[in-house]
């Protein structure tokens, strides 16, 4: 069994890799070698569960590798599989086989054949990562692959430029999403004392005991594990943003946003309901956001001339109904509403292409009007209201605007009096003190609160608003997320038990990263002569490689599951004290903003349409 289940999970990273190996042109290969693994990871998925059930369908928990480990601290990669996991994985599975064999034809000869192939092994790998996951941490793994294949297949078409400014809006919402699972991590740390497994979180004395003598930790857990799922799953107030990602091809909308991604914020909440059962307070302010969702996702859905942002909006109020189904404790019917909603959606949104010609058809030699709307019993006043607050979509972008971009654009510009020469007479004096201090702490191995710990995470946070903020040096926007990484690491460095060690682990991916990303940059300013972020620039037509290179440094040094920074990262957050909350608050907000910049320089040098004047400009939109 154990044999079987590392089989299947191995299949999407020998997939992945063998993906980058074929050549471009050769088109068969590239989708024969995709449809033909997947097919063969889903027959090898149902024969794993008809054995399980033969066995009695048993939990399987299984604890493979542990990644790192000091005092008080253990990360481990850990499997397991249940119903739950079983019903994702071969839903999973089957839409994904599906998807594959029809984009074989859907994607004929389109360019970037092999890049939306390359993506979809990127996807499923991260799908399979987080339904298989034992732990928060394995999940984490996973949801970070997911939110960068969503970026890239939202930009999917990135000589235009309205499908990668909605990527990057996407991967802000994502971002948000990560820094809840992050925080939740923490807090599960300090109740748990432990990386805790989902097999452990299904003895419920345990979990009613340790809730019982923490019951504001446990709300606070809950409400970041909501933050992270409804962020994932388009619901209220973060709903706006899956008609946007529509933009890429209508396979990648199918799986992506129909069927797969779209539910894995049910999934976690699926995953972790033993932790809510005994949360009412929190089951019902779930409930009644689900329903809230469904109301304004309906009647946004009725008022819409696309047929993609249709069906979106119609998952949405699917989707908010299965929270207040899992609210409820109707676990079973969840995982049902979750099977047919998702084959539903991938099914319309393959044959939405056909369907719109036959509705233009009807409504020019058939069209009936409906003698009465659904709502015809509101007043005329109010159903006049609703119409047009669906026209707007109930001014969600506004609202996500307000929330979050606009705040980030107005502290990034407050803080641009921060040059280069502010940066080395005021910024690095406090940090080279504070460093001086930790590692006389460390020689004399005594380890005591500095008063500088919040200074030093709040000179990070500016330093990453700031990169955010600036238009004009790349470079300089690029060395201030990495400085942001080194007053974040010294700020808990002051903490017990993180050693300098813990800081040259944390520091090694960032600074190696940095360093890849830099040279780059020098490179490619010596061939197109001054880069600057004041627009999208399309280099990537050019350099296509240099692109690639660029984006694999970026995320490194953001801390994705390449980097040692990775585990630095929830090393960090495992020694912040569970009084420490501004801080914890602070190096958040980092995480958030930091991944926000990185993919900003990213988008800004590398896609949209690009600058050269012999290059055709594509359309604003797909």
């Amino acid at each position: 069994m154990k044999l079987l289940l590392h089989t299947i999970l191995l299949i999407p990273v020998l997939g992945f890799l063998g993906s980058l190996l074929i050549p471009e042109a050769k088109e068969n290969a590239i989708s024969r070698w995709t449809f033909g693994l997947v097919g063969l990871n889903l027959l090898l998925l149902m024969a794993f569960v008809v054995l399980w059930v033969w066995q009695g369908a048993v939990n399987i928990d299984i604890k493979d590798w542990v990644l790192y480990q000091s005092t008080g601290y253990v990360f481990f990669i850990d499997f397991f599989f249940d119903h739950v996991t079983a019903t994702f994985g071969l839903v999973g599975g089957m839409l994904t086989f599906l998807i594959t064999v029809y984009s074989r034809y859907y994607l004929h000869r389109e360019i970037g054949y092999k890049r939306f192939f390359n993506t979809v092994w990127f996807f499923y790998l991260g799908y399979n990562l987080v339904v298989f996951s034992g732990n928060l941490e394995t999940l984490f793994v996973g949801w970070e692959v997911l939110g960068m294949s969503s970026f890239l297949l939202i930009s999917f078409y990135r000589d235009r430029y309205l499908p990668v400014k909605n990527a990057v809006r996407v991967f802000s919402i994502y971002r948000i999403g990560d820094v809840g699972l992050i925080m939740a991590m923490w807090l599960m740390h300090h109740l748990w004392h432990e990386n805790i497994t989902f097999s452990r979180l299904l003895d419920q004395s345990l979990v009613h005991d340790h809730i019982a003598n923490h019951s504001l930790v446990g709300i606070a857990i809950a409400l970041m594990i909501m933050l992270s799922a409804y962020a994932k799953s388009a619901q209220f107030p973060f709903s706006s943003w899956l008609p946007r990602a529509m933009e890429g091809p209508t396979p990648s909308s199918a799986i992506f946003y129909g069927s797969l991604s779209v539910h894995l914020g049910v999934f976690l909440m699926l995953r972790t309901y033993p932790f809510l059962e005994f949360q009412i307070s929190v089951r019902v302010f779930m409930g009644v956001l689900g329903l809230l969702t469904a109301f304004i996702s309906t009647n946004i859905a009725r008022v819409q001339s696309s047929v993609k942002s249709q069906i979106a909006y119609s998952s949405i109020a699917q989707i908010g109904l299965i929270f207040t189904e899992i609210s409820m404790g109707w676990l079973n019917l969840a995982l049902f509403h979750f099977t047919g909603n998702a084959f539903l959606r991938t099914y319309q949104l393959l044959v939405s292409p056909s369907v719109v010609s036959y509705l233009i058809r009807e409504q020019l030699y058939q069209f009936k009007q409906q003698p009465h709307s659904r709502i015809h019993w509101l007043p005329k006043t109010w159903m006049n209201s609703l119409y047009i607050l669906s026209l707007k979509e109930f001014n969600l972008e506004k609202l996500n605007f307000h929330l979050f971009w606009s705040p980030l654009k107005i502290a990034g510009r407050w803080l641009g009096f921060l040059k280069l020469k502010h940066i080395v007479l005021f910024f690095l004096p406090v940090a080279l003190i504070a460093f001086t201090d930790l590692i006389m702490q460390s020689i004399s191995g005594s380890n005591l609160p500095s008063i500088l710990s919040l200074p030093l995470a709040a000179m990070g946070l500016a330093m990453v608003l700031r990169a955010f903020a600036e238009k004009r040096d790349v470079f300089l926007s690029w060395w201030l997320v990495v400085l942001n990484h080194c007053f974040i690491a010294i700020a808990v460095a002051f903490n017990e038990h993180f050693t300098l060690e813990h800081v040259f682990l944390y520091l090694s991916g960032v600074v190696v990263f940095a360093l890849i990303g830099h040279a780059i940059l020098r490179k490619l300013e010596r061939s197109e002569g001054k880069i600057h972020l004041k627009y999208f620039q399309g280099i990537v037509h050019e350099k296509k490689h240099l692109a690639l290179l660029f984006l694999i440094a970026g995320l490194g040094l953001t801390g994705f599951p390449i980097s040692p920074s990775f585990v630095g990262e929830d090393l960090i957050f495992s020694h912040i004290h569970e009084n420490q909350w501004m801080l914890a608050l602070l190096v958040a907000l980092s995480y958030i903003v930091d991944g926000l910049a990185v993919i900003r320089i990213y988008s800004r040098l590398f896609l949209g349409p690009s600058v050269r004047k012999n290059k055709e400009t594509a359309y604003r939109s797909s």
